[in-house]
């Protein structure tokens, strides 16, 4: 059974607790509890042929948190006025002359997918958030799908000028071409990337500092092509202001867009071969390598950097200004800017205004029962998937 575990900042409700308090421990994330039941109405235990979900994405947009699984499911929590979470019941209004009412308790909760076309809804295959907007891929043939929802001055919708809010997931027209695949999406704070099946690079929102390739515009309303990559494109992450895009692991080819800001372009490497995982901050970049390396460039002013003393690596997961790595040793640890308790209970130096820095904590670790499935991390926010390990 999976047991989610979140902590970090909450005032929206985005780490579906139940509350709205930040937390600095790993506490249970309340899911439906139906989530993990079959749809055999003579049983609610899971059997072999209604196999157990099983949790794929965590995507944190400012203030608000998408779990994608691979039944098709998709949760959202937080603050759904953005319309971010897609098509929300009102909520009943608090008032005096109402007593004991009060808004729904936060947690996780399906994700609003009728506009969809019904053969699609169970289809959805990957996610991504900019601050106020969720944009997800669905697998169709002979061309996937890609739908955005949420606000988004800057195109994050993709949808066209005239759109700067869909409060439901609404089709992005024309894209991708006739029989390509989305294999990957990317988004930071106002753009978003779609790496395609052919190598090619899309990119759409915010392009002011030619993050999403030249000429430079302050918008980008529609899917665009990122012009002058001289190889196949196998992922891409974002930061703040920038875009980094990764060839395969063989080749290992690495190209930065946009922004030079804390040297996170001019201090790239130009090739890593052997990525195994790769991931942005708001002004960093984390490439991890299948020898368990973990290597890291850009903003290190709130010890953002990875530290030294980590040994080898098995997975990372990177937030806006902090990360996470779960070792060989079987350790979970955080490090980097941890004012809302993401990085675990705050007892390092404190900087006059901007909290904790350089902090480095161990928040989970691997008993002889428990795994660490998944590890995930957002806007000042952090995530453990922990499953129970099959008896022997």
């Amino acid at each position: 059974m999976l047991v989610l575990q979140a902590l970090g900042s909450n005032g929206s409700g985005q780490l579906g607790l139940g509350h709205t308090d930040d937390v600095s421990t790993p506490q249970p994330v309340l899911l439906p509890s139906d989530l993990f039941t079959t749809t055999n109405s003579n049983s609610t235990e899971p059997s072999d042929q209604h196999p157990q979900p099983k949790l794929l994405s965590i995507s944190a947009g400012g203030n608000h948190t998408l779990l994608l699984f691979s039944s098709g499911i998709l949760l959202w929590s937080g603050d759904p006025t953005t319309g971010a979470c897609g098509r929300v019941e009102p909520t009943p209004p608090t008032s005096a002359d109402t007593p004991g009412s009060s808004p729904p308790a936060p947690r996780f909760r399906p994700v609003d997918l009728t506009p969809l076309p019904e053969d699609v809804r169970r289809n959805v295959s990957l996610v991504t958030a900019t601050w106020e907007a969720s944009i997800i891929a669905t697998s169709s043939l002979p061309t996937d799908k890609v739908y955005s929802f949420g606000s988004g001055a800057k195109g994050e919708l993709g949808l066209g000028p005239g759109t700067l809010r869909a409060g439901e997931p609404t089709l992005i027209p024309n894209f991708p071409a006739l029989g390509t695949k989305v294999v990957h999406l990317a988004a930071c704070m106002g753009h978003v990337v779609a790496v395609l099946s052919n190598g090619e690079a899309w990119g759409w929102g915010n392009g002011r500092k030619g993050q999403l390739g030249e000429p430079a515009v302050g918008v980008v309303y529609s899917p665009r092509r990122i012009e002058g990559v001289d190889f196949k494109v196998a992922k891409a992450v974002c930061g703040r202001e920038f875009t980094c895009l990764f060839g395969p692991p063989e080749s290992g080819e690495v190209l930065v867009l946009g922004s030079d800001k804390w040297g996170v372009k001019s201090q790239a490497p130009k090739m890593v071969k052997g990525w195994k995982e790769v991931g942005a901050g708001w002004g960093s970049v984390y490439v991890l390598k299948e020898d368990g390396t973990l290597l890291s460039w850009g903003r290190n002013d709130h010890g953002q950097m990875a530290p030294e003393d980590l040994g080898r690596v098995r997975a990372i997961a990177v937030g806006s200004e902090h990360a996470m790595a779960l070792t060989d040793a079987g350790d979970l640890m955080a490090w980097g800017w941890g004012e809302h308790g993401n990085c675990g209970p705050i007892c390092g130096p404190i900087c006059a205004n901007d909290g904790p820095k350089g902090q480095q904590n161990k928040i989970a670790s691997i008993g002889p029962e428990i795994k660490i499935a998944m590890i995930g991390a957002g806007c000042a926010t952090s995530w453990i998937a922990l499953e129970k390990a099959p008896s022997t």
